[in-house]
């Protein structure tokens, strides 16, 4: 029985509100260009509406069903539900004053208005009539409620307008009758309305304030008491039966249906909105006061997206940035041959994935190449990584691409380019029942001097060019045998019937990965209790699986340094004496979505780096396929250790510290210690003319030191550290 106790452990759901609450921070960021804050503000709303789609909705039928467990903090669904909706209300309460009180004034002042109806010139409000009645209300539909039209279907997170009126009844006589009543706001409708400026401003104008200001024309004989905007989120997990004989595609599109029409899990309205319509929405929506959010702001902040859109504004933005060719693959017209020399590591997105892309289709048209063999999660329904495909198959190749339906919210997308995949002749297989495709692999076999060779890629991120832009994440191309031999297993148990075999060098979910993580931990525990160089660092998006976690803590009490950059979710808490006070945690935010899995083990000194598809959660070890590949070239193993992973540990500037509460503070520099912000460094680094490695990958790399742990905790020093190389 594990020695590990509840208060050992955070909260899940807690510590993913707290990755939020960093996001805000940037929004409040006044270091940070104003447009870009913006943008950092309509994430927090992005994140909140799939944690209620997802998180909270899953919370909220384990209370209903009385079958949810405790999780592993000690905390019922309950419990747990309860303490959201507290940390969710100091949430948006500081996101929207950082919205009014900031960030709106701020927008103004730089010609960037968004206007209410009384600040309108008769000018203004004339051609807003006009446009009103062009463009929006050919397209509405009041929708009244009584005997005879019941409440209607409201879409999820579809954006409404509540209108209480009153009629005086037909004979003119009597107590007028109140009606409520409601109208939808087209999703087909801009929620900003650009007002006409010939002076460079830009000023807009809320839709819903629009169609408000116009409202009585839509029930006329009638008297308007009131009109409030109002948004529900729903349930918007699928449940799929993959038992079913019909066919996983045709399951995944009835559910999409399903999913637009889930269980209510959250009303939000204006907050001028009076008690009686609040209570007639929440009892319609079967909700209690505790899913109610009163919002003093846009109910949709990331609509105000359409501001951060465009060519506009360079001085409110990040200095733009044009990622750079590896240097491995400058000037090489023929990546195959490139590859022969040597293997190549990419770092997106500092170093363009156009290099992955053009893999692809260069093995599209090459006439040496029999096949080509790729796992999809999310591609955006990239055009030139789609057309790669079709062409190969138009030049006679045999294609197969293991396609996920079932990537949350991109799943539509992906049936739609699914189905032209499999018209232009590719073979599309969905993959193993039970299993998400969550592993990011791509194989191609060529034929030279008469032999076969295998190339293939393996990444920690999407085939996805528009993501690769604003995602960090690595790449490696070989063609090693081994390399070879594992990809080429891989996609004959993802595509027949096979009972998994082990691999060479691939680690793979859910068959030995989480085996080997906890084995090559307790290694170093091993090493530390042994006396011997002992040191874990593990970067990824999410921590959660508890046994892993546990082995960490152990290492932690055998003396292994433990330093973990966690993005988001991270239920292990650091610094706690006896426990864990080896072990930091560091959180990074910036301009790019830290998105990297790289896992290092010192191993006394014979260091093994891996990298990979899979966070450390349960989802990732147990019900998802994912691929952890080592790094084996000495020059690209220094590289992540030296550079990628060195640079991202001395960051002062965007790194915050997880501490033993719970709670995160921003890294600050040291006395005399020069400020270090990552991802500038790696832009610089990435630079065409920046001399700093090699063609093979190596060279001497920036001196960065490790920063001394938060609160001086047992064994943390304030001598400088440098990193094994």
């Amino acid at each position: 029985m594990s020695g590990f106790k509840p208060e050992h452990f955070i909260n899940r759901e807690l510590s993913w509100l707290e990755f939020n609450q960093r996001v805000l921070d940037e929004a409040l960021d006044r270091t940070n260009p104003l447009l870009e804050r913006l943008k950092f503000f309509t994430i927090v709303s992005s994140n909140l509406d799939e944690f209620f789609e997802v998180r909270v909705a899953g919370l909220k039928q384990a209370v209903e069903s009385k079958q949810g467990s405790r999780s592993v903090d000690g905390l019922t669904p309950r419990e747990t539900l309860r303490a959201i909706v507290d940390r969710v209300r100091r949430l948006v309460a500081d996101q929207y004053d950082c919205w009014r009180s900031d960030l709106k004034p701020a927008l103004a002042r730089h010609h960037l208005r968004i206007l209410e109806i009384d600040d309108l010139t008769s000018a203004d409000l004339g051609w807003l009539e006009e446009y009103y009645r062009a463009t929006i209300r050919p397209v509405l539909t009041p929708l009244a409620i009584d005997p005879a039209h019941p409440f209607p279907q409201l879409l999820n997170k579809s954006l409404n307008l509540m209108v209480r009126l009153e009629m005086v009844p037909r004979d003119g006589h009597g107590t007028p009758l109140k009606h409520l009543a409601v109208v939808q706001c087209p999703a087909i409708l801009p929620r900003l309305i650009p007002l006409p400026r010939e002076d460079g401003r830009r000023d807009y104008v809320f839709l819903s304030h629009l169609i408000g200001h116009f409202i009585a024309d839509l029930f006329p004989g009638t008297t308007i008491l009131g009109c409030w905007p109002f948004r529900v989120t729903r349930n918007s997990e699928l449940y799929i039966d993959e038992e079913d004989s019909s066919g996983l595609l045709n399951a995944v599109q009835a559910e999409l249906h399903n999913r637009r029409k889930g269980d209510a899990v959250r009303l939000e309205v204006d907050h001028h909105c009076p008690e009686p319509i609040r209570s007639a929405l929440l009892k319609t929506f079967r909700l209690t006061e505790d899913d109610l959010y009163l919002i003093d702001g846009p109910l949709n902040p990331t609509r105000l997206l359409a501001l951060y859109q465009g060519d506009h504004s360079p001085e409110l933005r990040d200095p733009p940035f044009v990622a750079s060719v590896a240097l491995a693959l400058r000037g090489s017209r023929d990546v195959f041959s490139a590859l022969r020399e040597r293997d190549v590591l990419l770092h997106h997105p500092y170093e363009h994935f156009n290099s992955v892309v053009e893999f692809l289709e260069q093995a599209a048209q090459d006439p040496a190449v029999f096949t080509i063999k790729i796992t999809l999660y999310r591609t955006g329904g990239d055009p030139r990584i789609i057309g790669a495909l079709r062409d190969a198959v138009n030049n006679g190749k045999q294609v197969t691409a293991v396609v996920e339906l079932r990537a949350r919210f991109d799943e539509a997308n992906n049936i739609h380019w699914t189905r032209e995949l499999e018209e232009s002749g590719v073979h599309v297989v969905y993959g193993l029942v039970g299993f998400k495709i969550h592993a990011k692999v791509a194989l191609v076999v060529r034929s030279e001097a008469g032999q076969i060779r295998r190339y293939v890629h393996l990444a920690t991120g999407n085939y996805n060019p528009t993501t690769a832009r604003f995602y960090t994440d690595l790449s490696l191309l070989t063609c090693q045998p081994d390399f070879g031999e594992d990809a080429t297993r891989l996609f004959n148990l993802l595509t027949g019937i096979c009972q998994f075999q082990g691999m060479q060098k691939l680690i793979l979910a859910p068959f030995d990965l989480h085996a080997r993580l906890l084995q090559l931990t307790e290694r170093e525990s091993g090493h530390a209790r042994r006396g011997l160089p002992a040191k874990i660092i593990a970067r990824m998006n999410s921590l959660v699986e508890p046994t892993l976690i546990e082995a960490l803590y152990r290492a932690s009490q055998a003396g292994v340094r433990v330093e973990l950059i966690v993005r988001g979710i991270c239920c292990l808490r650091p610094g706690v004496p006896g426990l864990s006070e080896h072990i930091t945690v560091r959180s990074i935010v910036d301009r790019f979505l830290e998105h990297s899995r790289v896992y290092y083990f010192e191993n006394a000194r014979q260091s093994e780096v891996f990298a990979g598809s899979a966070d450390w959660m349960p989802r990732n070890l147990f019900r998802r396929i994912e691929v952890v590949f080592p790094i084996e070239d000495g020059n690209l193993r220094e590289r992540v250790i030296g550079e990628i992973l060195a640079v991202t540990l001395a960051d002062n500037v965007k790194a915050r510290f997880l501490h033993s509460d719970g709670s995160y503070h921003r890294a600050k520099p040291l006395p005399g210690e020069k400020k270090r912000r990552s991802q500038a460094v790696f832009i610089a680094l990435a630079a065409p003319s920046e001399p700093v490695r090699s063609a093979k990958g190596g060279g001497k790399y920036p001196k960065v030191t490790l920063r001394p742990r938060p609160g001086g905790s047992p064994g943390s020093s304030a001598k400088k550290k440098q990193l094994p190389s």
